[in-house]
């Protein structure tokens, strides 16, 4: 974009089994440079830069490291699916369309998807990334999350999840909320990080919320110590994709120096 490279497409071919098998964008970067994504960091290596991700799809972990197990909380088990690359309907150097399928440990396919990944320039500050997708099902699936399986604290993750890069939390806001607390769980149109990673201050403004989403955001000072914003798909409910239909939605992250 204007002659610079802003974000980068992994395959995730070579992504161990347990960490969750999937594509993922890494790193994502400022106009300036600034990197504002990570991937595999040392508290939670399964957090992959920008990816769709979901710990419960009809009991198989898409996520990546432990399933959250009723009764037993955080457990190691053979339940790794993998979300692979079908190929690509276009390609430009802004962005692209591919088609995916979300498979369970079995490597059967539970959805298909189509994922549309688009980056704009705005101004000499800032660039916008959308991405959309279209989640189809066969059979019916149930998409959970920890918190649908009996975790407390609002452990409602999972869907499109950005790992912030690591560096201080400068303030994190929707609407009228204010930091960890106020802000996870929340259905404001818009959530505004504002974030510095290597010295240089960055901001990122995320839109989005589909019908029942809801914001998951974790800040690097909170009580579980990581940097993270998620478009939650089932925070407090499964969600249902019925034989037969698709599922839409979208994220768009205005991304400045």
């Amino acid at each position: 974009m204007a002659g610079r490279v802003v974000g980068e497409y992994r395959d995730g071919v070579g992504v161990e089994r347990s960490l969750g098998v999937r594509p993922y964008l890494h790193p994502l970067r400022t106009l300036a440079g600034t990197v504002v994504s990570d991937a595999f960091p040392e508290d939670h290596r399964w957090h992959l830069g920008l990816s769709l991700a979901v710990q419960d799809v009809n009991r198989n972990n898409l996520w990546g490291g432990r399933t959250y197990v009723r009764d037993r909380g955080y457990t190691w088990l053979d339940d790794h699916g993998a979300i692979t690359s079908e190929g690509f309907d276009e390609v430009r150097a802004d962005g692209f369309v591919e088609r995916l399928a979300w498979r369970g440990a079995d490597g059967k396919v539970l959805l298909r998807e189509r994922r549309t990944v688009a980056a704009a320039h705005l101004d000499e500050r800032a660039w916008v990334l959308e991405l959309g997708w279209e989640l189809s099902a066969e059979e019916e699936v149930v998409l959970g999350s920890p918190a649908t399986n009996g975790r407390p604290g609002g452990a409602g993750y999972g869907g499109c999840f950005w790992r912030v890069a690591p560096g201080a939390n400068l303030g994190l806001s929707a609407g009228e909320l204010s930091g960890e607390e106020q802000v996870n769980g929340s259905v404001e149109p818009e959530l505004v990080w504002r974030g510095e990673s290597g010295g240089a201050a960055y901001t990122l403004v995320f839109s989005g919320l589909g019908d029942g989403d809801r914001w998951f955001v974790r800040t690097s000072e909170g009580a579980t110590g990581y940097p993270g914003v998620c478009q939650a798909w089932a925070y407090e409910q499964p969600r249902v994709i019925g034989a037969g239909e698709t599922r839409t939605g979208s994220l768009r992250v205005v991304i400045s120096d």
